[in-house]
């Protein structure tokens, strides 16, 4: 509790408190693009319970953020970890291409959970991604959310971390996408979740879209192996 109250008198006062040093080069990016791209709002989707969010306070990014997290377990943290930050909304929804409920194959080590099926792959590389459950979310568009969520002057810091579901997510926000500066996202180099896109997919519709990559991030590597599986991948909207 004591923790809470002083992470609160701190951020409210400008200070960081936290310990969360800049060593990773893809965080620099991240920092540099929040402040050239003039960020309003980061849209945190695939929030689990806040790691990326509070890691971009860490960073000095104290504007607006709205985290999405469709699991129970992990939103009921996430809620938790936010709750002494004005600017830190949080809503318990999945984002795909369409607005329904849907199925969702929970992880043991509950950020691996997805929608999608998991490959063998991925349970050889991380046994503790295992699938044990499903439970049932709200899945909606976040162009169906875009009226309520943004002004026509805000520009948008996008986080995808959907496991898999990112090129759903995108479609899902096409009309969007005129006010995105900024797509932060995993790319797969291997096939971690069934149906998935590959790196290559995920490049390409983003370059289509307007967005270049700038900046990429070891995400996740085989233990055994050392073979590089998924990179975090920094896509910032093309201005010439």
């Amino acid at each position: 509790m004591l923790k809470r109250i002083v992470d609160g008198i701190s951020h409210w006062a400008g200070i960081d408190v936290r310990r969360y040093p800049v060593k990773r080069e893809i965080d620099v990016a991240r920092i540099h693009l929040l402040n050239e791209r003039e960020i309003t709002v980061v849209l945190d989707v695939g929030a689990n319970v806040g790691q990326y969010a509070q890691r971009l306070r860490a960073l000095g990014y104290c504007r607006r953020m709205v985290s999405f997290e469709p699991l129970s377990a992990a939103f009921a943290e996430l809620k938790s970890r936010s709750s002494l930050d004005a600017m830190w909304e949080c809503r318990q929804l999945a984002l795909g291409a369409s607005d329904q409920p849907i199925a969702l194959h929970v992880a043991e080590n509950s950020f691996s959970s997805s929608l999608l099926p998991m490959t063998t792959l991925h349970q050889e590389s991380a046994p503790d991604s295992k699938y044990l459950t499903q439970e049932t979310v709200k899945m909606a568009c976040l162009d169906s959310l875009r009226a309520e969520l943004l002004s026509q002057d805000d520009r948008v810091y996008l986080k995808l971390d959907v496991q898999g579901y990112e090129l759903q997510a995108l479609r899902g926000a096409e009309k969007t996408l005129s006010q995105i500066q900024v797509i932060d996202t995993e790319l797969s180099l291997a096939s971690l979740y069934e149906g998935q896109p590959s790196f290559g997919e995920m490049t390409d519709w983003l370059g289509d879209a307007g967005f270049d990559l700038v900046s990429l991030g070891t995400a996740f590597r085989d233990p055994k192996s050392g073979r590089l599986l998924q990179l975090d991948g920094i896509f910032a909207r093309r201005t010439s």
